[in-house]
């Protein structure tokens, strides 16, 4: 029994902003971005919820897939930035995709959310407690940007992408392996803490939100050194060379990490594909949405062997190899 991908679908804001928009609130400009990036637009929420965008990419999937709502049995949702603490992001989807039997569960495992969510699933339907999963990354991260803090506000935007997988007797294709991990003693390069305690008993009053906040030398190094280190491990049992690998669909944080890994292992940068010149950094559903980039072009072709790797806030990391 594998687990194949069966559908694509992604959703973006419709406001677009800029790098030049951005040097108009911050002392940046589009070169300085460009050059250390990769990246030129984003887009950003004005009047979308991260329930709309979820929703949205989740309708698109399952037509992609021809997979009907009331079919999935299982909810995974990735997210940082969900519109309520609680209800989780996965139950409001259930709700309004109208599956009633789906059972939905938040993940907050940043940028690496997605590939995790592919793992619980995975396992789901191995073990038959799922026929079809829904896995979704929906972020609105430009809520929890102070945007006065030019290191931070450049680089990421908003947008939802997931994946519609299912049960294959074809094991030639589908999940082959997945490797999650993290690094939580490197947790507090990339953070964002919740309300502090403030009750009667606490001698506080008030509990300020905090905004998102990186060390991003740290992170680049955690990027640069686990990417490479967990394909090659996961790779190495099953026989499999990375030059039989016809895509790499990283986790879009950087053009400066994607070309790093390429470099280190030996791999033409055609084979990576990046969209970060025009989305940022959407976090959890950054590997969807590049995936669903590529699907709706026609460019997912069927026997062909793809790695998706997420990373960063935990510091997690997750990759998984798939013949699609």
């Amino acid at each position: 029994m594998k687990t194949v991908i069966l559908g694509t679908g992604s959703a973006l804001p419709e406001k677009v902003v800029s790098n030049d928009d951005l040097s108009k609130l911050v002392d940046t400009s589009d070169e300085w971005i460009r050059q250390r990036t990769g990246i030129v637009t984003r887009h950003i929420c004005v009047n979308e919820t991260a329930l709309d965008l979820a929703l949205e990419a989740a309708k698109n999937g399952l037509e992609n897939a021809g997979v009907a709502p009331e079919d999935l049995d299982l909810i995974v949702v990735s997210t940082v930035s969900s519109d309520y603490r609680f209800p989780g992001l996965a139950c409001q989807l259930q709700e309004a995709l109208g599956c009633k039997k789906a059972m939905p569960f938040d993940i907050p495992v940043g940028c690496a959310g997605c590939v995790y969510g592919l793992d619980i699933a995975d396992a789901f339907i191995k073990s038959g407690k799922a026929k079809y999963a829904l896995v979704m990354g929906a972020e609105a991260l430009s809520k929890v940007m102070d945007w006065t803090d030019r290191s931070m506000c450049v680089l990421f935007g908003d947008g939802a992408g997931c994946f519609v997988v299912g049960a294959s007797e074809d094991d030639s294709r589908g999940i082959q392996a997945i490797l999650a991990r993290g690094e939580g003693a490197n947790g507090d390069a990339l953070v964002m803490k919740d309300r502090e305690i403030a009750n009667p008993w606490s001698g506080k009053k008030e509990a300020p939100l905090d905004y998102a906040k990186m060390d991003g030398q740290a992170v680049f190094k955690f990027a640069c050194k686990r990417v490479p280190e967990s394909i090659n491990e996961l790779l190495k049992p099953l026989g499999v060379s990375v030059d039989e690998i016809d895509k790499f669909f990283l986790h879009q944080a950087n053009y400066r990490i994607v070309e790093a890994v390429a470099r280190m292992m030996k791999q033409p940068i055609e084979k990576f594909p990046t969209n970060m010149d025009h989305v940022g950094n959407i976090s959890a559903a950054s590997v969807p949405r590049i995936m669903d980039e590529y699907n709706q072009q026609g460019l997912l072709k069927r026997g062909e062997k793809y790695i998706l790797c997420g990373f960063g806030a935990g510091l997690a990391y997750a990759t998984a190899y798939v013949v699609y």
